[in-house]
């Protein structure tokens, strides 16, 4: 980093540039721009730039679509700093920096600072906080350089005007000093001083004069520029104010012809609405044809099913004749069979009666039976005494 408001900053301190070559061709391309007035770049960053709306006082628009070079130039002659930014061909920084100023940081990548001269607010988003911090560290340096070198001129015109005055008093002091007190070598001496004093001065006073007459010839020009602009503007006026009139005819004009225009549209419409009603009917009208048309067909498919099943009807008849002659015979094998199954029933109601008798006899037997078996028993006991009791 170089000193700033001393000197311009050599190649290798003249900033960073993250961007890598694109950006430093644009700073190139600026410095190429600010050389040939005198101004060499002593800081250089990548950003991305906004202004304030002009309208609203709020809202920031882009004055960049992506990031591009902002760099500090130091002129030199005028001994002053400026920050400039250029995109493409069109510049959009060209800010002054006045020991008035102040760079506020809004957030970690963004900073602002207000422009009085060009009525706006710059603003700058940077990538990183570290690039933030630097160039604000920077402008800081500037608007201190800037402020130095506003005082070192203050104080050279101040002296300049106050050498000029005490020189018209003391040249004549010098003289009646030397007149009144002493010998003539003392009178060379302190004549020899006087004039060398008096040069010096006289070189102030030329160096002054000239930097006055260079800002008087500024002025001028600048004066003679401000004249034909306004020279320009009056004759722009002019004729702005004739083509209004001109503009203000061919509105009235446009004006009939939009409402006959307008009376034209409205009409169409209408009969674009008439058309519309009846499309929806042409359109009614089809579907209904179609679903017509679909009724038909279904229809004739009927139909020909009807006709297909007419010529089957015969083949039917007949295997209906067959189907009647074997329900008869099943119906005559029915009747014989139930005839069987009557005597068959018949013939278990009658075994079932001959079981039933049977039954009752066998019990009336089993009855009798254990009767006997009873007596045998006691008839075996009473034996089995006599032959204990013998």
């Amino acid at each position: 980093m170089c000193e700033v408001g001393t000197r311009p900053a050599p190649a290798g301190d003249r900033g960073e540039n993250p961007g890598g070559a694109p950006g430093l061709q644009a700073a190139g391309a600026a410095g190429d721009k600010c050389r040939d007035m005198g101004e060499q770049p002593i800081f250089t960053t990548r950003a991305h730039v906004f202004q304030i709306d002009p309208s609203t006082k709020k809202n920031w628009v882009p004055a960049s679509k992506q990031a591009v070079t902002v760099s500090y130039f130091y002129d030199s002659t005028r001994n002053s700093y400026r920050i400039i930014s250029v995109d493409g061909a069109k510049v959009i920084i060209n800010s002054t920096i006045t020991p008035n100023m102040t760079f506020t940081k809004t957030s970690q990548k963004f900073g602002q600072w207000a422009d009085s001269r060009a009525n706006t607010v710059f603003g700058l988003g940077f990538s990183s906080e570290q690039q933030l911090t630097k160039f604000a560290e920077k402008f800081q340096d500037v608007k201190e350089a800037a402020k130095l070198a506003r005082d070192r001129s203050q104080e050279k015109i101040e002296t300049s005007s106050n050498h000029s005055q005490e020189s018209g008093r003391e040249t004549p002091s010098f003289t009646r000093a030397s007149s009144i007190n002493g010998t003539d070598d003392e009178k060379a001496s302190h004549g020899d001083s006087a004039d060398a004093h008096l040069k010096s001065e006289n070189d102030k006073l030329k160096i002054a004069l000239a930097q006055s007459s260079s800002n008087v010839k500024k002025w001028e020009t600048e004066l003679q520029t401000l004249r034909e602009s306004n020279a320009r503007l009056t004759s722009a006026l002019q004729e702005s104010v004739a083509s209004v009139e001109h503009w203000k005819k061919q509105f009235s004009e446009c004006k009939e012809e939009n409402d006959q225009l307008r009376n034209k549209i409205e009409e169409l419409e209408e009969q674009c609405n008439e058309i519309n009603k009846e499309k929806e009917r042409n359109a009614q009208l089809n579907r209904r044809l179609q679903e017509l048309e679909s009724e038909l067909q279904d229809k004739e498919l009927e139909l020909e099913d009807l006709r297909k099943q007419g010529e089957i009807i015969p083949q039917l008849m007949t295997e209906c004749e067959s189907v009647s002659q074997k329900l008869q015979a099943a119906e005559k094998k029915n009747r014989d069979l139930e005839e069987k199954v009557r005597t068959l029933r018949t013939d278990v109601e009658e075994s079932k009666q001959r079981q039933n008798s049977l039954k009752t006899e066998l019990k009336n037997f089993l009855d009798v039976l254990d009767g006997k078996i009873d007596e045998l028993h006691d008839f075996r006991q009473g034996l089995s005494k006599l032959g204990v009791d013998n």
